[in-house]
């Protein structure tokens, strides 16, 4: 099973705290056994001096003042267990025996009757050894504070490693818990560190990914759903051997333009997500979409009442608001016929684009509700809000878009 993020850190924590411990615990010793050998040292050498001292002012070797040092005048009066470790020409040495003595070694080299002569400090430090007897004394009590310590370090590892990870769990937590659809909120988003721009991140991610998705489901249900009705009248208008006529001519080119109209919309709200906000001349907008509705159908520019601000800023995106008009302005011809009358005002931050509906005329019906639910979503894509108020003298869409700056 693969260890937890927190369970790893406290590892690295907890191996960390023993490494420590064990390094300054031998560090501690090295101290304490270098500087027991420094002072056996230095009492040789004083000894020495004092030895040499004497040696100048009386011509003979005189025995150590200290009941600690012997002086040896030759090499062969040491004792044999210290012959055996240590050479005649070695000026200083350390022996180790079995039988419990410790000793230390100093060479001497002084001058007797103009001959020279080296003579022996000989010192068994055993008796005077501070560190080994203190391991045996107390070495139960310092080994129990060590453990406590260790044992402390480790509590205090394991609690780190909880509150360093814990925000990294309950990320973890929440991302695993996201249901597809739902509301992205991670409660980490508001830390001023690497955590909180990590949930920053993938909160807006998922939110991206999720928008992504709703607008794929949407865009297949929209290509079968409102491509359905024109596809069926071409095939209407196909399904006859003999050649085309006239009004067959008309369903076959009404279905290719509605067709051609749908895909337009279909694709500008798949590509919502790339096509960025900006501020748009609306009139403009609505003065080309005139002048295309002119030229594609036979339609009396005279029928036109238009009551628009000499400029009209909005916020939103060009293409989609194109096709905006563009659609109201097919439907509002779809409905109210080549003679109906066209009114497109903006007032009180509202533009309304109105038809008239000849008297007695039947309801016409653009596949499955054309157009409206596609209208809905290309306002919407630009956070505008749209409005279709059906009736039986004319036909009324209310637009409302965000005012510029």
């Amino acid at each position: 099973m693969a260890k937890s993020i927190r369970q790893r850190l406290f590892a690295a924590l907890a191996g960390f705290t023993v490494l420590l411990c064990l390094c300054y615990t031998g560090l501690a010793l090295v101290i304490a056994y270098v500087t027991e050998d420094m002072l056996v040292q230095r009492l040789l050498e004083r000894e020495a001096a004092a030895v040499s001292q004497r040696m100048r002012e009386h011509g003979e070797l005189t025995p150590s003042g200290s009941d600690l040092i012997t002086v040896y005048g030759a090499y062969l009066d040491l004792p044999q267990a210290v012959r055996q470790h240590v050479p005649p020409s070695a000026p200083r040495a350390e022996v180790f025996t079995t039988t419990g003595q410790h000793y230390h070694v100093l060479a001497l080299d002084l001058v007797a009757a103009g001959q020279p002569q080296r003579a022996y400090l000989l010192a068994d430090v055993a008796p005077v050894l501070v560190v080994s007897r203190l391991a045996q004394e107390v070495g139960g009590v310092v080994a129990g504070v060590a453990l406590a310590l260790v044992g402390l370090a480790l509590l205090l590892a394991y609690w780190l490693a909880r509150r360093l990870v814990l925000p990294l769990q309950r990320l973890a937590r929440e991302a695993r818990a996201l249901a597809p659809g739902s509301a992205v909120h991670f409660s980490e988003r508001d830390r001023p560190d690497e955590i909180g721009f990590l949930a920053r991140r993938l909160e807006s991610t998922f939110s991206e990914l999720q928008t992504a998705l709703q607008r794929e489901h949407a865009f297949a249900r929209d290509v079968s759903h409102e491509l359905r009705t024109p596809l069926t009248l071409m095939h209407l208008a196909l399904a006859d051997a003999h050649p085309l006529t006239a009004q067959g001519q008309v369903q076959l080119r009404q279905g290719v333009d509605e067709m051609r109209a749908t895909i337009e919309v279909l694709f500008a709200l798949a590509r919502a997500e790339q096509l960025p906000g900006e501020l748009v001349e609306l009139r403009g907008c609505i003065e080309q979409c005139l002048l295309r509705l002119l030229e594609d159908t036979p339609w009396d520019a005279s029928l036109l009442a238009l009551d628009l601000p000499e400029r009209l800023d909005v916020l939103g995106n060009g293409q989609l608001m194109m096709l905006l008009i563009n659609n109201c302005l097919a439907n509002a011809l779809f409905h109210g016929g080549p003679d109906c009358r066209i009114d497109i005002a903006y007032a009180q931050g509202q533009l309304s684009i109105v038809n008239t509906v000849q008297a007695g005329q039947p309801r016409r019906i653009h596949g499955f509700a054309h157009g409206q639910d596609l209208l809905l979503r290309l306002a919407q894509a630009m956070g505008w809000h749209i409005v279709f108020h059906p009736g039986a003298a004319q036909y009324r869409v209310v637009i409302v878009p965000v005012p510029g700056p």
